[in-house]
């Protein structure tokens, strides 16, 4: 077998020996999602809608690159850059917190999800954490005139943010958390049979799979629709959420996406739903991918 990356399988060693985190992160994930229910709102523009992807990646520039470029001026800038690197700190705490509210609120939406994504996703922000109380006494410090211990915190800070940083990267490219879960989907060029159109009633969704592609069928005022069943946003299932008017909405999450052209009308999903073409002969129920 190929050996895995090493920091692949620290990842795997910190989710596994963090079982004790299972019920307070539950927790705190329902408190989130109580807060902040899906419907539109403040809680797409904290998932991303708007944007047409998360907005949390985008964030963390911020903190990271003002603390990052603080740590060099703090090491190569010299008495003249004193000034100039206390401002990067301060601004670095001013985006933290907007930037860790969208990260939360991403983490809250991984469930149901395996394990191993909602204990990292509890490590990561308890790094990130870390690396907001150091910098944030290294500002205080800088104020008071004490610059040597503010860089040595700075330096702390950017350990932590370090950790929180990768951690991060492995939950989004490594666990996909945040990312569009239908994106190498693909269906098939040809007109292909998925389903006995007499199995089909109205505004009832069916489950059918042609190749390896899990697909939801709605029949809604004799128009036939197919889209991904896989939802966008976390792979929800579609077929076990409700038609609401022209809309199916996620059983997970509750994201409403358009019958006919699989765009969000709700999210949290900031990405669309593949739709395929439809159409009944023969009595099955055809589907291709669009030309």
């Amino acid at each position: 077998m190929a050996e895995r990356p090493r920091a692949h399988a620290l990842s795997e060693r910190i989710a596994a020996s963090s079982a004790a985190l299972d019920g307070p992160a539950s927790v705190i994930a329902k408190k989130i999602r109580g807060i902040l229910p899906s419907g539109g709102g403040i809680k797409d523009v904290l998932s991303g809608v708007p944007l047409g992807h998360a907005l949390h990646p985008l964030l963390t520039d911020v903190p990271i690159g003002t603390w990052t470029s603080a740590t060099i001026l703090d090491l190569l800038g010299g008495e003249g850059s004193r000034p100039a690197a206390q401002k990067l700190v301060g601004i670095g705490l001013a985006a933290a917190a907007p930037t860790a509210i969208t990260g939360w609120v991403d983490w809250a939406d991984t469930e149901p999800g395996n394990d191993t994504v909602r204990r990292l996703g509890v490590v990561h922000a308890a790094a990130n954490v870390t690396a907001i109380l150091m910098y944030g006494a290294s500002l205080v410090a800088r104020r008071r005139g004490a610059h040597t211990t503010g860089v040595l915190f700075g330096l702390a800070g950017a350990g932590a943010m370090g950790a929180g940083g990768w951690l991060g990267g492995d939950l989004v490219l490594a666990r996909g958390v945040g990312v569009n879960q239908t994106v190498f989907d693909s269906g098939p060029e040809d007109w292909t049979p998925v389903l006995d159109a007499i199995m089909l009633g109205d505004d009832r969704p069916a489950h059918a799979i042609v190749g390896d592609l899990p697909l939801v069928i709605v029949k809604r005022n004799g128009t036939v629709h197919a889209l991904a069943d896989r939802c966008a946003h976390r792979g929800g299932p579609l077929h076990e959420g409700d038609v609401e008017g022209d809309c199916i909405s996620c059983p997970w999450h509750g994201t409403r996406f358009r019958l006919d052209d699989g765009s969000v009308q709700r999210g949290p999903s900031a990405y669309p739903q593949p739709v395929y073409e439809a159409r009944v002969h023969d009595g099955r129920i055809e589907v291709r991918a669009p030309r």
